[in-house]
């Protein structure tokens, strides 16, 4: 493949709902082009991006690919990303390496919540950006109510450049608006010239003034031209909407329908004018040793700087770190300079990846995307540089996971490839994390939804051939006192020779303080217990908390006082009184009088959904035992619903809220303190752990 200056490179996102063709889109432009000789499909599982086992058995991409695609001199790195949004991590990881996107909406489908996820995406990161009707070859598709929706949701910016074109319910070609012509498919994406029908021209209308107000508002001058009934020029409308689509106040409509390849060549040809190239673009990090900012803004002409910006770990065709050179000019058998590691790494060979396809280069220059094999430390957001000039750029921001289940292996033994497994998944993707909770003595496996969880357990099975077991996690409780009760604890056991004897009389009450387990105290009077037998007292306590007498969890908040006991001259030591305070912690624990309860933990909840839900969202909050605390508006014109809440009703949180708002609410939550757990749920816990126990 050939190496491409920087203004020949455009790096452009494909968004979208799932399902909504962004894959089947990017197919039928590699064959338009040539890149692929017959255009696959996703039902059979041979398309370029899909090559991984889960996304071709699933039929849903759940990575994002890199598809380079050349087109009239310029090369184009699409980067397909997942549409579903359990893969949310692969999206926000190519989010930071585009420059520009693509929102593919499903003709038939309409604007969907991915639609506007991706828009907020474009928002957040500031993209300029293309929207794509695909599927216009459905007799359901609708685009006048796609642009209408659009318009409601984004105002004037919306600016339709196509109008379809359709003869006997079928979709033949399309007026390019823009320059009031008509276009007839021949095959694929191929068109000529025809007359605009009779029947457009009411709709032609509408969407000429919509175009027209979209450019009207780019300026005070078009502004007043515009209401003064004065026409624009071509060429006026043709460099006010370069300008302005560049920097994203106004956002074109394109149409086609990428099972037939049509549309494809425009939105080529959209890409190429419409979008910028990086070298103008700007981009900061920062020295590593000075503190200093580091422009790097894509110039082959300053040193170099790499940001490695997602990992592949396979084990057929290796590990490839995928790179954005962001400056200088990136060449094989380079040294380079980790400067988050403070590492060194070699760069034998570099790639341009298309799918799983590794094209061996001869350089990347600023700007462009490629692959680097078998780096040893470096791993995704990590920035190479050199060692004279150390460059650090920001991570990417990626989602945190609030999903998770416990895991367990299903054949003794591979625990240990288990662990492996999942640290190169964890390398892949950033949204997934494992725990372990020796508390509770089980693993967990976090991630953004129940599908990601399911897609980790099959690619465990399939690519590393180790097997397990999903379940419900184990909450940690906690237990204490509420009440106050003294009681006795005597060791005594004679066995010949020495025996053993320790006698204690304790008071125990709340210390008041559920952030430590213990508080010990003594008040002996005239030396009944000596004073040498205190630490073992102390020392006893300490081991009864780590598990407590009602259901086997850490003791919190105990305050334990020795008042009153009795030792032996000879069979007294400090293991019998250790033995002794055990003893008493438990009689302790069975006292009516002491109230003995389980502690849940409680975590702080926020909610994030538009205003329509919020009366189920706080419906479903009180069943699950929730307090709300209050709503409060966001920037992104949401209400944020804020709950107390007991961490054992989040667990399948996740698909019940989007099950609710249909995957457009968020919600983010954090552990807070303990609190007594409800009579009917400390019962069933407690007979859960003795049936386990």
């Amino acid at each position: 493949m050939n190496v491409f200056e920087s203004e020949r490179i455009r790096n452009v996102v494909l968004l979208g709902h799932g399902g909504a063709g962004k894959t089947t889109l990017v197919e039928a432009m590699a064959h338009v082009t040539g890149v692929t000789t017959r255009q696959g499909k996703i039902t059979d599982g041979n398309t370029i991006s899909d090559f991984d086992k889960e996304e071709t058995k699933r039929l849903f991409s759940v990575s994002t690919t890199v598809i380079p695609i050349m087109w009239e001199g310029i090369k184009i790195n699409f980067l397909d990303t997942p549409g579903y949004f359990d893969f949310v991590g692969e999206v926000e990881e190519a989010l930071d390496v585009a420059d520009a996107a693509i929102i593919v909406i499903n003709g038939k489908s309409g604007v969907e919540v991915g639609t506007q996820k991706a828009w907020d995406f474009c928002e957040k990161h500031d993209l300029p950006r293309i929207i794509f009707v695909t599927n216009m070859d459905d007799d359901n598709a609708s685009y006048r109510q796609i642009v209408e929706d659009l318009q409601g949701l984004y105002g004037k910016k919306i600016a339709p450049f196509h109008l379809p074109i359709r003869e006997n319910e079928r979709f033949v070609g399309f007026v390019n608006v823009v320059k009031m012509k008509g276009r007839r498919f021949l095959s694929l994406s191929d068109y000529e010239e025809c007359e605009i029908p009779d029947y457009s021209m009411k709709n032609l209308e509408l969407c000429r003034e919509a175009l027209m107000e979209s450019v009207a508002e780019t300026s005070e001058e078009y502004m007043d031209r515009y209401f003064a009934g004065e026409e624009f020029t071509y060429d006026e409308i043709s460099i006010a909407l370069r300008t302005h689509v560049m920097d994203g106040s106004i956002v074109p409509v394109l149409m086609g329908a990428g099972v037939n390849g049509q549309g494809t060549t425009m939105l080529l040809q959209a890409v190429e004018k419409y979008f910028a190239s990086p070298e103008k673009l700007e981009l900061s990090g920062t020295n590593a040793v000075t503190g200093d900012i580091f422009e790097a803004n894509y110039q082959d002409a300053n040193p170099l700087s790499v940001k490695v910006w997602k990992t592949l770990v396979d084990p057929f065709i290796g590990k490839y770190s995928y790179v954005k050179v962001c400056s200088g000019v990136l060449r094989p058998d380079s040294a380079l300079y980790n400067a988050n590691k403070e590492a060194e790494e070699k760069v034998a060979k570099l790639y341009v990846m298309r799918g799983k396809e590794a094209i061996e280069v001869s350089a990347l220059r600023s700007g462009d995307i490629g692959a680097i094999p078998k780096l040893t430390v470096t791993n995704t957001g990590d920035t190479l540089s050199t060692k004279a000039v150390p460059v650090v750029f920001d991570r990417p921001a990626i989602s945190k996971p609030y999903t998770y289940m416990s895991y367990k292996a299903k054949n003794k033994g591979d625990e240990d490839k288990i662990a492996g497994a999942l640290g190169k998944l964890m390398e892949e993707d950033l949204t997934l994390k494992s725990v372990v909770d020796k508390e509770n003595r089980q693993s967990l496996l976090y991630g953004i939804g129940d599908q990601q969880l399911e897609v980790v357990v099959s690619k465990l099975f399939n690519r590393y051939k180790v097997e397990v077991e999903l379940a419900k996690p184990k909450i940690a409780f906690r237990e204490t006192i509420k009440g106050k009760v003294k009681v006795q604890g005597k060791h005594k056991k004679q066995s010949g020779g020495h025996g053993q004897y320790g006698d204690v009389v304790i008071e125990f009450e709340p210390s008041g303080d559920l952030e430590k387990p213990y508080v010990f105290e003594e008040k002996i009077v005239g030396g009944v217990v000596p004073r040498n037998y205190f630490p073992a007292v102390e020392k006893g306590i300490q081991e009864s908390v780590l598990k407590g007498p009602l259901a086997g969890y850490p003791v919190v908040g105990l305050k334990a006082t020795l008042v009153f006991g009795s030792y032996h001259a000879v069979d007294s030591s400090e293991m019998a009184f250790k033995m002794a305070t055990i003893l008493a912690v438990k009689k302790a624990f069975s006292e009516p009088d002491a109230k003995p309860v389980l502690l849940e933990p409680i975590a702080s909840l926020k909610v994030s959904v538009p205003d329509r839900f919020t009366g189920d969202i706080m419906g479903d909050l009180n069943k699950r035992r929730g307090r709300v605390l209050g709503m409060n508006p966001d920037h992104a014109g949401n209400q944020v619903i804020e709950a107390d809440i007991p961490m054992s009703e989040l667990i399948g949180y996740s698909t019940d809220l989007r099950s609710m708002t249909g995957g457009i609410g968020d919600f983010e939550y954090e552990f807070t303190r303990y609190e007594q757990a409800p009579s009917d749920v400390q019962a069933k816990e407690i007979a859960a752990r003795a049936a386990e126990e």
